[in-house]
This record gives C-alpha cells, sequence and structure tokens, in this order.
C-alpha cells in the first residue's frame, strides 16, 4: 500500500479514534445531561461530548472549500459542540445533536470569516451574510466562473452593488481537499466511509428551525428591554396586538401625530432586527 499524505493520516487517525465512542440513546444522553446539570460532572460533559464528534466532521465537511485546512475547521466546529452541551436543556425534549448544530455552524463560520487570507473579510454582519450568501448561490448553481451576467444577477438578488459581489467572490477560489476523496489503495474507501452511519440520529430541519425560533425569541424579549417607554407601547399595541391599533389612535393616544407613530414604528423594527443579527448571527426578518 502505498504513503498516505500526512494531511490524510491524521485525519484517517482522528476518525478512528472518534469512531470508537458509541453513540448515545436518547435515555443516555438525557441521564448524561442531568448529572451534569446537577452535580458538575466533568465525565458525564465528556462522554456528552465525545458521542458527538462525528457529527462535527460531517458539518465541517460542509465547509471544505473555503480553503482552509478541514482538521482546524473541525477544531472549531468542537468548540461549537462543547458550548452547546454547556448551554443544552435536556428538558425541551430534543437531541443534544440537533441544538448543536447551530452553535457548530457558528463556531466554523466564526473562524473562516476572521481567519480568512485575502484582505479578511469585514467584521459586518451584512458581509459575513453575503459571504456565505454568494458562496451557497455558486455552489446550488454550480458556478465556477463569475461572468458579467452572473454578478449582475447576483447583486440584484443580494441588493448589493456589482463591485461587493466581485470583490467577495475572489474570496472564494480557494480549495480544500475532499473528504470523500479516496484513501485506500483500491480506491474503494473514502474518509466520509469511516464515519459511521450506524443509529445516526436523525436531524430533522424542522427541529432545527423550532430551535431557531426559540433563540430568536428568547433574544427578542432582550431587544425589548432596549426599547423606551414610548416605544414599548408602540411595540406591545401595533407590532404583536392580536388586533393592533391604528395608527389615528396611538397618535390620539400619544399625543402624536401618525406620521411621527410610523417612523417610531420603523425605527422600532430597524433596532430590534439589528439586535438580533448581531445577536443570531443570521438573517431575521421582523
Amino acid at each position: 500500500m502505498k504513503n498516505l499524505p500526512k494531511k490524510y493520516d491524521q485525519l484517517d487517525t482522528y476518525i478512528r479514534e472518534i469512531n470508537k465512542y458509541n453513540l448515545l440513546t436518547k435515555e443516555e444522553e438525557y441521564e448524561l445531561a442531568k448529572r451534569l446539570e446537577e452535580d458538575k460532572d466533568p465525565e458525564a460533559a465528556a462522554k456528552l461530548i465525545n458521542s458527538n464528534l462525528r457529527f462535527v466532521v460531517k458539518i465541517a465537511y460542509q465547509y471544505k472549500n473555503y480553503g482552509f485546512r478541514l482538521t482546524d475547521l473541525i477544531q472549531e466546529g468542537n468548540y461549537g459542540l462543547i458550548m452547546a452541551v454547556k448551554k443544552f436543556d435536556k428538558d425541551k425534549g430534543f437531541r443534544l445533536i440537533t441544538y448543536a448544530v447551530w452553535w457548530i455552524k457558528a463556531y466554523i463560520k466564526n473562524y473562516i470569516i476572521n481567519n480568512w487570507s485575502l484582505i479578511k473579510v469585514g467584521t459586518t454582519q451584512a458581509q459575513k451574510r453575503l459571504f456565505f450568501k454568494l458562496k451557497e448561490e455558486m455552489r446550488k448553481n454550480d458556478i465556477m466562473l463569475l461572468s458579467t451576467k452572473n454578478v449582475k444577477q447576483l447583486a440584484e438578488n443580494f441588493n448589493v452593488k456589482n463591485k461587493e459581489i466581485v470583490n467577495m467572490n475572489k474570496r472564494l477560489s480557494a480549495k480544500d481537499f475532499q473528504l470523500d476523496a479516496k484513501i485506500s489503495y483500491d480506491g474503494e474507501n473514502s474518509h466520509m466511509d469511516m464515519l459511521s452511519d450506524d443509529n445516526i440520529i436523525d436531524i430533522e430541519e424542522k427541529t432545527i428551525i423550532k430551535e431557531q425560533a426559540k433563540l430568536v425569541s428568547e433574544k427578542i424579549k432582550e431587544a425589548y428591554e432596549y426599547l423606551t417607554d414610548i416605544e414599548k407601547i408602540i411595540y406591545d399595541e401595533r407590532l404583536i396586538a392580536e388586533e393592533p391599533k391604528t395608527l389615528q389612535e396611538l397618535g390620539e393616544r400619544l399625543g402624536l401625530s401618525r406620521e411621527r407613530i410610523r417612523q417610531i414604528e420603523v425605527k422600532i423594527k430597524k433596532k430590534i432586527k439589528k439586535y438580533l443579527e448581531n445577536e443570531c448571527d443570521y438573517d431575521i426578518e421582523v
């Protein structure tokens, strides 16, 4: 058998090691989470983390074409998994990995953004969203090189200038080795084959969306505290009320014009949207 490149050998060894940890049943996971919550048991935390490491590798693989070593992305994803274990609420009824997916992806994305080598991507939320949206759009439409037509269409889709698309595209040209590359002499086995799928936990999109919605709901409550007294009244009685007050009704109550109420309403939406995007790190519609 011919020798494998060192980076393949390291990943091969790592995957073999994490596959030694058995997947947990829902009951086992609950009991470990209970021990961690009540007794701060480090052994329970270790078991929760180790049993889910293989999922971090699979998630990290989704970001393999950003020009970073897959081992580095896996390491960042592991940090996200650790954070998820710390914040996991066993009594909400879903599995740890369903909750952890959001944290794992967030840590990997932040690592990519903060370490991009070619004129680092700005730190604004808008630039971060464009970075990942453009990558995903090019992947879905099998776009390898951007034409003038592509640039114009993408700029319209994302509501940005053509120049922003061109500049961001420069950051998307690097390649990483593939997890599904053949690693055996006979060409039959790949790194993906080594990630056991036996009894793998089914991560349903609806469940993930539900968990994200809970997070957004919590953050909206936090954002609410930053509103002024008048803004809270308008938010409560117009934006979220089952039977919203009219601009005229609120104007008469607060001694303000209809136009001023409308302006405050727009301001409230922007304020909450900005808070949510800063806290949640993904697009929010308010």
